[in-house]
């Protein structure tokens, strides 16, 4: 049973913690100037510069996690981002009442997924995972090639 639940676990895990960032990605392209327009409200300048990168991390480490394949880069891209954009867009100490409370649950929020991206970046993707597929077909030649060396005595 554990051979099964585990490899799916990490399977819905790499799904789940991706969609968010999947998500977010296309939320900011369907909306180019109004995400410009928010990031310039924050103090943010060269906007279209760093939404267009935003947008490469997100969309690179989401596919990367979602798919398995990198998985350790694509999970490494999605930490630096929230490390960059976590104190920027949820900066809970400026606020005040409410708006502080929802800030640092955001911030709070953030600081989760990044412990799932360093999970996976730590762990690796799992069975159901490109990397793991890459990984048997290497051991898989190695195997074969070693089949016909000659054996070397004495």
């Amino acid at each position: 049973m554990k051979d099964i639940c585990v490899p799916l676990t990490a399977l819905f895990g790499r799904i789940f913690l991706s969609a968010i960032f999947l998500f977010s990605a296309l939320g900011k392209l369907m909306d180019w100037s109004g995400t410009t327009h928010h990031m310039a409200e924050k103090g943010m300048v060269a906007t279209s510069f760093f939404l267009a990168g935003a947008i490469a991390f997100e969309l690179f480490g989401g596919l990367s996690v979602l798919f398995g394949f990198l998985t350790r880069f694509g999970a490494a891209a999605l930490v630096i981002f929230l490390v960059a954009v976590t104190p920027v867009f949820h900066d809970f100490w400026v606020e005040q009442g409410a708006a502080q409370m929802n800030q640092m649950q955001h911030f709070m929020k953030n600081m989760a997924i990044m412990g799932g991206a360093l999970a996976i970046g730590a762990l690796g993707p799992g069975r159901y995972s490109i990397d793991a597929w890459r990984q048997r077909q290497r051991i898989e030649k190695t195997i074969e090639q070693d089949r016909h060396e000659p054996v070397m005595v004495g």
